[in-house]
């Protein structure tokens, strides 16, 4: 089974300390790997924010001349399902980077942002599908 296959297995289980050490050992494959390439020097946190935002771009270019009909199907078709794979994870990977270099717990700062959001977003009533937060 590979990585990316464990966490989201484990994810689905809720085994979430696994989970978590998971992530923390493919931090470190991903800094053993920029190591090994001399690639450290280069990683600092404005390049690899930069880096995190080509990667987030080429996972927007996927998408932007589909319908949301179209969309919401691309996981459907071998081609566009590996090309988006592709993009997830080198969002991810410089993601992780990037917080291995600041020092910041993905984990720990996602659970945090998700409290302030259910804080600054309280249920009000039944769920609406006509606005959005940003709205």
């Amino acid at each position: 089974m590979s990585d990316e296959q464990d966490v989201q297995q484990d994810v689905q289980q809720g085994d979430e300390p696994h989970a978590h050490e998971r992530l923390q050992q493919l931090q470190r494959r991903l800094a053993e790997f920029a190591a090994a390439r001399g690639w450290e020097p280069y990683h600092t946190p404005k390049n690899l924010a930069v880096a995190l935002s080509v990667e987030a771009s080429e996972l927007v270019e996927i998408f932007q001349w589909l319908t949301p009909e179209q969309s919401a199907k691309v996981m459907e078709k071998p081609e566009t399902a590996h090309r988006v794979a592709d993009e997830v994870a080198d969002v991810l990977a410089y993601l992780l980077q990037f917080c291995e270099v600041l020092g910041v717990d993905v984990l720990d700062a996602l659970a945090a942002k998700i409290e302030r959001n259910e804080l600054r977003f309280p249920v009000t009533g039944p769920p609406t599908s006509n606005c959005h937060s940003s709205e």
